[in-house]
Formats: C-alpha cells, structure tokens, sequence
C-alpha cells in the first residue's frame, strides 16, 4: 500500500502552536491515518470484515472494545518547548522516543515561564497535588511573581558569567531553576497518544501541561478525525460506574427523585467522601472536550 497522507495534516505541519509565554508545540512528521488503523485491524480479522463495517464503524467499534494495536500502526512526532517542571511530568508517560536538548552539550537559552496572574491560586484542601479555586489577593500574586522573575533573572546572570569564566556547561547548568525551558522532539504512537490526551487535559492535570495536551489535541484532529471522534465519545466524554455506584444510580431511577444531591445520597450509601465527590463529578459535563 502506497504512504498515506492526509491533506489537513499536510497543512499543518512545521506550523507552531504557542503555548504558555514562551513555549510550542508543532507537528514535524506523522505516520499513518484512520485508513492505516482500519487496513491494520482487517488484516486480523480476515475478509469480509469491510463489508460489514465501514471505517467510521470499525473504528468506533476499536475504541468502543478498548482494542490498542490498530492505533500503534499510527505515529506522530512533534517538537515541543516547555518549562522544565512540565517536561518532568510529560516524561512519565514513558512509551515514547524522546530526544531533549542538552545543557551539557550546548548553552542553555534564557526562557524562563511567568504565570499569569490569573492562574495563581492556593493550594487545595481536597487535592494534593493541585490548586484550589480560591482566590488570592493581589499583593500576594505580585509577590510571587516578584519573587519568580528576580530568581529566573539571578539564576540567569549567574549561568552567564559562569559560562564566560569556561566552568564546564554540564555544571553551569546545575542551578537553573524548574520554570525554565527546555525543548525535545517525541515520537509516540497513537493508543498511547490519546492516553496521554486523556490523562494531561483532564481538570485535575496541571495547568500549564492541559495547555500543551489541548495543543496537540488540535492536531490529532486533523490527522485522525474518525479516531478523534470516537475517543471523545467512548474515552474521555464516557464514564464508567463501579458496582455500588451502579447500584446507587438503580436506586436513583426507581425512586423518581426530581432533586438529586449525587454526592450526599453517595455518602448515606457507603462511599467515602473522597469517592462521593469523584462519583458526583461524573455527571458534569462541563469538562467534557469536542
């Protein structure tokens, strides 16, 4: 079968995608289409398997079955700029090939990333790892972005004039803050792709990486629209019940309540109060992406 190419993929790639104050994403090269993950899944299933489903079916049935390989058979590889603080959280997902810029080999570029002033937050009560929707005054959020901006400018000066007396780089580097940028190109194949896409977008991911996790949603769009369609309606728009939640819901509908408090009758049913939050948080859809 010849290469396949998408004409909207086409268009955009080396096209940059700004993200954050300093950083991008763009795509450099794709593997594959929707065609490639249909032409994957019929060689395993025999003949005979297009005449009963169309591609969109075929692959809404994938998703729908949580079947991966078909979408290995498609690859992307982007070239990305992110603050370093975010790099060490997309490295996680660790099934891909990464290539990042070295400070050892060459001299560091002075980005450094500044929150805006309306993304600063507390720190939550309920999420330990995230922030709260409360609000901070604004003499507070000036501090901190003080405080941020003389750091990155200090630690700056000083990677400087250690680079101008020849100290080695790998060195030099070693005090520059989390909040500066690094580059890398990643290749990742779809199924793992859309993981990362599920995990990174969702509210309670950071910040700063749902920025570049809706960057490259953009682009997925383009290449794989049937595959992207069936995602946001089998994986990250669906929701899934465990069997007392299941049971709580038979007890919702038999009663016919017209005022249903999701979280509080999941309390009186057992649930801890942690579940009961995540359990009533299921049928808001308000996060729910196109």
């Amino acid at each position: 079968m010849a290469h396949i190419s998408v004409s909207a993929a086409e268009e955009i790639i080396d096209q940059v995608i700004p993200c954050l104050d300093h950083g991008f994403v763009r795509l450099i090269d794709y593997m594959g289409s929707d065609e490639s993950i249909v032409q994957a899944a019929r060689v395993s299933y025999g003949k005979g398997t297009k005449k009963v489903r169309q591609d969109r079916s075929l692959i809404r049935y994938l998703l729908r079955h949580g079947h991966t390989s078909p979408f290995e058979m498609v690859e992307f590889k982007f070239h990305c700029k992110m603050p370093i603080f975010v790099a060490r959280q997309w490295i996680r997902h660790r099934t891909a090939s990464v290539n990042e810029y070295s400070l050892r080999y060459s001299k560091a570029v002075g980005d450094f990333y500044i929150p805006e002033s309306e993304n600063i937050r507390f720190q939550s009560k309920s999420n330990r790892q995230g922030r709260s929707e409360e609000t901070v005054p604004d003499d507070l959020k000036q501090h901190l972005l003080d405080v941020i901006l003389a750091h990155s400018q200090r630690s700056w000066q000083d990677y400087e004039e250690l680079e101008a007396k020849n100290i080695a780089r790998e060195l030099a580097r070693i005090h520059l803050p989390l909040n500066m940028y690094t580059e890398w190109y990643w290749k990742i194949d779809l199924s793992n792709l859309l993981h990362f896409i599920k995990l990174r977008s969702e509210v309670h991911a950071q910040y700063e990486i749902r920025i570049y996790a809706q960057a490259i949603s953009e682009i997925v769009k383009k290449v794989v629209p049937l595959t992207w369609e069936a995602f946001t309606d089998y994986v990250y728009n669906a929701r899934t019940f465990s069997k007392v939640e299941m049971d709580i819901i038979r007890k919702i509908l038999e009663s016919q309540q017209a005022v249903i408090d999701w979280e509080q009758i999941a309390l009186d049913n057992g649930l801890e109060k942690l579940e009961a939050q995540e359990f009533a948080a299921k049928f808001d859809t308000e996060n729910d992406i196109a």
